[in-house]
């Protein structure tokens, strides 16, 4: 039992939930950056000063979780997108303390990889998660124990988000998900789809791979991991201001002033937060905020929720009883969703620090194996 925790104790454990107790800050939404763009009117690649002007102007201001750099599947010039990197990643990191840096390397063990290696090498502190694509489908669950190593030579802070790709890769997901550097899984739908002879639309893509989803995610509950989901391929012209928080806010721009394609990730991401999922990645910037408010708990959600806690623990029921709220019958397992929603905020930065102190409290009140239940990242053993 956590209960009656001494002054001392608690401040450890204020120092614990600030760092990695919970398992620390999600994914979030991740914006895939292409390192040297392509521009499809002139015909040609940028070149470096080209795109070290675009990297400043876009990459330094981005309102996205993480920031991936992808040296695979989407990047053309390879070498020269790592010039790039070596070049900006140090300042962008001094800048922007607030996001996390991912870095999508190569296949396990082919050329490119070899050289991704060799890159990180050069950037030890600049990064902070290493995404493998077409993880595990040559070599299996070695793949991660040997990135794992190699990763912990070099920066042992370092994280790794296996891409599942293949149904090889989700055969063996849970073999690749118990690994201490693994913290969070991404779906790869679009290389996913493609080995299993599926169709998917840019439409209904989650209903068309619900099953392979839900089974990653039930193997991800076990391990205790995040899944991250599928990356959006639509491209929409509006851009929703970062100030629309509240769900109704955000479905009267929608009507009023959205496309299509705005309509359709929303949707999509809204059903991806209520699936339990930790992040979401996407590759137009306008659709950054569109997500993040579809996957953070609004302001008045989590005030709704505090008063459901509070309500609880007034009553003495937080472990057993029920309480009459605002019309309707709350026990426990509804006192634990609440208490999921504070954390799944807290997950996303989205947690106010007086609203963190009433969540520790809560922990506090209960046994180890309850918060577990409710949240089973993290290091609450």
């Amino acid at each position: 039992m956590i209960n009656n925790i001494s002054n001392q104790q608690q401040k450890i454990e204020i120092n614990l939930l600030s760092h990695d107790f919970l398992g620390g800050v999600w994914p979030g939404i991740q914006l895939y950056y292409p390192p040297v763009k392509y521009s499809p009117s002139l015909g040609v690649y940028e070149t470096l000063t080209e795109a070290g002007k675009r990297f400043k102007k876009h990459a330094y201001t981005t309102e996205a979780h993480t920031i991936i750099f992808d040296l695979e599947d989407g990047c053309r010039k390879k070498e020269m997108s790592r010039t790039l990197l070596e070049n900006e990643l140090p300042e962008l990191r001094e800048k922007r303390v607030d996001i996390s840096i991912a870095i999508r390397i190569n296949p396990f063990r082919t050329e490119e990889y070899i050289k991704d290696m060799e890159f990180i090498k050069k950037l030890p502190e600049c990064i902070d998660v290493v995404m493998l694509s077409k993880a595990g489908e040559v070599y299996g669950s070695a793949e991660i124990r040997d990135l794992s190593n190699n990763l912990a030579e070099i920066n042992e802070q370092i994280t790794i988000q296996p891409i599942i790709e293949h149904p090889k890769s989700l055969k063996i997901a849970p073999q690749l998900m118990s690994f201490s550097t693994v913290k969070h899984v991404v779906f790869g739908i679009h290389d996913f789809s493609k080995a299993m002879g599926i169709n998917i639309t840019p439409i209904g893509w989650i209903d068309e791979l619900n099953y392979f989803l839900n089974e990653l995610m039930f193997e991800a509950r076990i391990f205790g991991k995040g899944v991250i989901g599928g990356v959006e391929t639509l491209i929409g012209q509006t851009i929703m201001p970062s100030t629309f928080l509240e769900p109704h806010d955000v479905r009267r721009w929608l009507d009023l002033h959205g496309d299509d394609e705005s309509r359709i990730v929303y949707k999509h991401a809204v059903r991806e937060r209520g699936m339990g999922l930790t992040g979401k990645q996407v590759i137009h910037p306008g659709h950054i905020h569109l997500c993040k408010v579809a996957y953070t708990p609004s302001p008045t959600e989590i005030l709704l929720k505090i008063n459901i806690l509070k309500a609880a623990i007034k009553a003495d029921a937080l472990e057993g009883g029920a309480i009459k709220f605002e019309g309707e019958m709350l026990d426990p397992p509804m006192f634990g969703k609440a208490l999921q929603t504070l954390l799944r905020a807290y997950a996303l930065n989205a947690l106010k620090k007086e609203d963190i102190e009433f969540t520790l409290e809560v922990l506090n009140k209960l046994p180890q194996q309850v918060i577990k239940q409710n949240w089973p990242y993290g290091e609450i053993e």
